[in-house]
């Protein structure tokens, strides 16, 4: 950096680069990680295109509570579910469902989407 202007963007980018480096690298610590985020831009895709469309939820918490919906189906996704039959599945049975096993109908449980296809 000695022969770069400290002014000048390429300067900036180089400080902005090495000030986050260890978020940067996280990825080569934990295979796990995947080094770009292709999927969640994958995810949210449709949501973008819709948002054109949809001009509003109504209030505040109608935009949370779409977006929790949202969510849950972009989760059952990922976990090999058919988003309409988890969410057909669960909500005929959340009524009668114990409160302190509300865990078993996310969509990665395994004990509850049994009975519900996985997505092709």
């Amino acid at each position: 950096m000695a022969k770069i202007s400290g002014k000048s963007e390429l300067a900036a980018a180089i400080r902005y680069a090495r000030s986050r480096w260890a978020a940067l690298s996280r990825y080569l610590d934990d295979g796990r990680l995947e080094m770009t985020n292709n999927a969640a831009e994958r995810a949210i895709r449709p949501l973008t295109l819709g948002r054109k469309n949809w001009l509003f939820a109504g209030s505040d918490a109608g935009g949370d509570r779409a977006a929790a919906i949202y969510t849950l189906i972009e989760t059952a996704k990922l976990n090999g579910r058919d988003p309409e039959a988890y969410l057909r599945d669960v909500i005929g049975r959340i009524a009668d469902h114990p409160i302190n096993r509300i865990a078993d109908l996310l969509p990665w449980t395994i004990g509850v989407p049994a009975s519900i296809p996985a997505a092709a």
